[in-house]
């Protein structure tokens, strides 16, 4: 699925490329199913800009099978199951990977499933990596792709979770793990808490700003939105790290029965317009995965 301009979701058309084959340190992965992140339709749009000009093929998570192996290149085999992290391509039937960015499909999920997981859970799994037992908690867009994830590792680490997300998804949420879900609708966070001690900011503006006035004297926000520094040292800015040693972490929760990812809808990849509308619509509890049989 190339778009050949920015744009919105109708920019996508369906075409036949050379199919690559992997350099040095890569794998070629057959796709088995991909995900929609925010990230994707930013770039799509035009407001992200790291993958450079069109015409450009998107994606960054991936779930497949290894199709062909590059030189420098022996972690997997022909045939094996992996799922990982790319920086676009993975809209396709075949893209390559370097092999330090995959790791082998949790085996408790099947592949579909673990499309949903890398840049999500690689989120979520770094921006609470610093959270201790006992620690006061927040976690913006709680039900979304990340926020869902995040709150679930949180609450493994015995922490207290508070999060923001609509009423509609409260139940969902304390099944989680949140014991003080926030309506953003109808009540301003700053008002509702004191002395967090991290704050996950998902949404980034001034959500940033605002989050700092509740923290403890220890606390810190995270925000996996936002410019790049911060003038407050308090704000730390999170770029997914991906690494085979991570995604291994974060396959053994999924089998451990420790983290459960939440999948919204399961589209071909032929619907990528209505699911980039979907995504955008800010509105998605859990993720989209898209398989690349469609």
């Amino acid at each position: 699925m190339v778009q050949r301009s920015f744009g919105g979701p109708d920019v996508f058309e369906r075409a036949q490329v050379p199919r690559p084959a992997p350099g040095p340190g890569e794998v070629l992965v057959r796709v088995v199913a991909t995900s929609v992140n925010a990230a994707d339709w930013k770039v799509r749009s035009g407001l992200i800009r790291q993958l450079g000009e069109p015409p450009l093929v998107l994606g960054l998570d991936v779930s497949g099978v290894i199709a062909a192996v590059g030189a420098g290149a022996p972690r997997f085999a022909p045939g094996e199951a992996v799922y990982g992290m790319v920086f676009g391509g993975a809209n396709a039937e075949y893209v390559v990977a370097q092999e330090n960015r995959l790791a082998r499909v949790p085996a408790s999920i099947d592949p579909v499933h673990a499309a949903a997981l890398p840049v999500a859970g690689l989120t979520a799994w770094q921006a609470v990596a610093s959270v201790r037992p006992g620690e006061r908690v927040l976690v913006h867009a709680a039900a979304g792709g990340v926020g869902h994830l995040a709150v679930q590792i949180a609450a493994r680490r015995g922490a207290a979770i508070a999060a923001t997300a609509r009423t509609g998804n409260h139940a969902y949420l304390r099944g989680l793990g949140v014991t003080e879900p926030i309506d953003y609708r109808t009540t301003d966070f700053t008002t509702a808490m004191r002395e967090v001690d991290l704050v996950v900011d998902l949404i980034g503006g001034d959500y940033t700003d605002r989050s700092l006035t509740v923290l403890s004297a220890t606390g810190r926000v995270v925000a996996a939105e936002g410019p790049a520094t911060h003038p407050d040292s308090r704000v730390h800015r999170l770029y997914v790290a991906p690494a085979t040693a991570a995604l291994d972490e974060l396959a053994a929760a999924v089998d451990h029965g420790e983290l459960t990812v939440d999948i919204a809808e399961i589209l071909p990849i032929t619907e990528l317009a209505a699911a980039h509308r979907r995504s955008e619509s800010g509105r998605v509890r859990g993720k989209i995965v898209l398989t690349a049989n469609g």
